[in-house]
Parts: structure tokens; C-alpha cells; sequence
């Protein structure tokens, strides 16, 4: 049972709060962590008296702009298992959705502060969690429906999909926006099940990505 006796935010504050993480996420993503705090602010319509009162400090923005990303994601992937019968169209309406994880991988890339703040925040651990959780059964039932190729686990789909928000931030602009669905898409068509090159190493599971530290840019 939650402890938390915070009192909810009223309709201005809770309207103000969210616009001032939805600034942070593009300021961050487009001028890195170090934005003068007054910029973001502006950004968001809000003085910075407001702001600061929302968020004492710069990592506690941080925080809360890497936990609405993955909050926004786990809430789509439980909602996708819940309504999705198809598991193959489960699986990819979840990866797809989950390429808006690429803000917090663009913050951990080149902060290390932000690296660390959001490496140790319990919340995100567990939020992380219960994605991985996710996307392993999603991984299961595709591989059980015959339309996931077998010889992968869903840590290997993590990986995947980190590399490809990866890659894509150092595309052109020119093919940024588009990079991440177009390359899934590509890796998609090779994880279906259909005869194809076996596979080196054994399948990588959600368990063996609990001994790495996520986020990184190494």
C-alpha cells in the first residue's frame, strides 16, 4: 500500500508541471542537460519561480523528464497486451512505441550526470522491469504462435532496439524523424520466423540484461 500522503496537484499546477517536463524533454534532447534552467522556463510558458517550485533542482527535472518517458511507454505497453490478440502485431506495436525511449538514450549519451541520476532511480528500475517482464511474454507468445523466429530471447530484442535508437541519433537531419521506424522495420522482417542464417551464441534473456547498466553509451 502506498505511503505517499502528497496532496494532489491542482488542475494550473498539474497543467503547469506537465508543460514544463514536455519543454525540459525537447530542450534536453536538442541542447543537452546543461540548458540554463530560466531557458526551459520560457520554453514551457511558465516563469522561472514556477518552475522552481515544480522542481528545486536541475536533477530533479532530469528525474522526472526520464520517468514520464518510461511511465508513457510502460502505460502503452500494458495497454497494448491487454486489447492486442495477435502477438505478432503486439510485439511490434510495442517496439515501435517503446522508439520514444530514444529522449532518455539521447540524455544518458552525453550527461554523465543524467547517466547516473537515471541509472540509480529506483522508480525507473522498477518501471524497466516490468517493461522487460512485458515484452518477454509478448516475445513468447509470437515464438509459440510460429511467428517469431525461435532462436532469440526478448534481451536480444532489447539489445536490438537499443542499437537502432542508437544509430539513429547520429543520422543526418534530413533522415533523423524517420531513421528509427525504418530501421525497426528492417529488423522486424529478420526476426520473423521463415528459414534463414542460424544464429552465433545462445538467445539473450531479460535476466542477463539485469547485470548490465542500462542506458549507457558504451
Amino acid at each position: 500500500m502506498s505511503t505517499d500522503t502528497t496532496p494532489p496537484l491542482r488542475a494550473d499546477a498539474r497543467r503547469n508541471r506537465n508543460r514544463i517536463i514536455s519543454a525540459a524533454r525537447t530542450t534536453f534532447a536538442e541542447h543537452g542537460t546543461e540548458v540554463p534552467m530560466e531557458e526551459i522556463a520560457r520554453a514551457a510558458g511558465v516563469g522561472t519561480g514556477t518552475l522552481y517550485r515544480r522542481f528545486p533542482d536541475r536533477d530533479s527535472l532530469i528525474r522526472a523528464v526520464g520517468q514520464d518517458v518510461f511511465s508513457r511507454v510502460l502505460d502503452e505497453a500494458r495497454a497494448i497486451a491487454e486489447r492486442e490478440t495477435d502477438p505478432w502485431r503486439a510485439l511490434t506495436e510495442f517496439l515501435f512505441t517503446a522508439t520514444d525511449m530514444h529522449v532518455v538514450l539521447r540524455l544518458t549519451m552525453h550527461s554523465e550526470r543524467a547517466r547516473e541520476l537515471l541509472t540509480t532511480d529506483p522508480a525507473l528500475a522498477e518501471v524497466r522491469s516490468e517493461m522487460l517482464t512485458i515484452l518477454d511474454s509478448m516475445v513468447r507468445a509470437a515464438q509459440e504462435s510460429g511467428a517469431l523466429r525461435p532462436d532469440i530471447g526478448s534481451g536480444d530484442i532489447a539489445l536490438l532496439l537499443s542499437m537502432v535508437l542508437h544509430g539513429s541519433r547520429s543520422a543526418p537531419a534530413a533522415v533523423r524523424h524517420d531513421a528509427p521506424a525504418r530501421y525497426l522495420t528492417l529488423v522486424l522482417d529478420g526476426l520473423q520466423a521463415r528459414p534463414g542464417t542460424a544464429l552465433p551464441g545462445r538467445p539473450v534473456s531479460g535476466e542477463d540484461l539485469s547485470t548490465v547498466r542500462p542506458y549507457t553509451a558504451e
